[in-house]
């Protein structure tokens, strides 16, 4: 869910000699698969000779899983409970986690991907009727926006109205993603074996 913030930010530092390697998007609908699956890629990169890896996930609802992983195989995470916390900033995301305790929170990628991850998954563009069951907690929508796109704001905002929910925006960049990325890139050197998993 990260791959193309991810990329940006190796490109804007200018680190072209991390290597990205991505786990399916959808494992965000099933954490437990998270640490698994982190665990064989691990593994997998290890057998191919990368010997500096960063994993591009905070706990994500592993509850503790997927560090048990990262201690196994000596390697580091993003730092965070999620990425909606890291892309704040985990000193802001404290600050304002119980206020948004009822926040719906969206990202870049939530917006391009709102129809494939909510509406088909959840059924609502068959049976909106569903919304409230699955909506009907929440008080607002917050957009976390790592970039300044206006047509991604459109979606936003359209949720927001879809789901009946207030609506706000967070310009946010890409967060404590890119001192993440920039602390294990200097930490690898200029040694090209090397991955980021995420």
């Amino acid at each position: 869910m990260i791959a193309r913030e991810v990329l940006a930010v190796r490109e804007r530092l200018g680190f072209e000699h991390i290597e990205l390697t991505c786990l399916p998007a959808q494992y965000h609908y099933r954490p437990d698969r998270i640490a698994p699956e982190i665990d064989k890629a691990v593994e997998k990169a290890r057998s191919e000779g990368y010997r500096n890896i960063f994993i591009g996930y905070a706990d994500c609802g592993t509850g503790g899983a997927l560090d048990r992983v990262c201690e196994k195989h000596g390697v580091e995470r993003i730092a965070g409970p999620h990425c909606f916390a890291f892309y704040q900033g985990l000193t802001a995301f404290e600050k304002v986690m119980e206020e948004d305790m009822l926040s719906f929170y969206m990202t870049d990628f939530l917006c391009r991907h709102f129809d494939a991850f909510f509406m088909r998954p959840l059924a609502l563009d068959r049976h909106p009727e569903l919304i409230q069951d699955f909506f009907g907690n929440y008080e607002k929508v917050v957009y976390l926006a790592q970039t300044d796109d206006p047509e991604l704001e459109k979606v936003a905002r359209s949720a927001a109205r879809l789901l009946g929910l207030e609506y706000e925006r967070r310009f946010t960049g890409y967060g404590d993603l890119a001192d993440a990325m920039e602390q294990a890139a200097r930490a690898f050197g200029s040694d090209h074996k090397k991955a980021s998993i995420g």
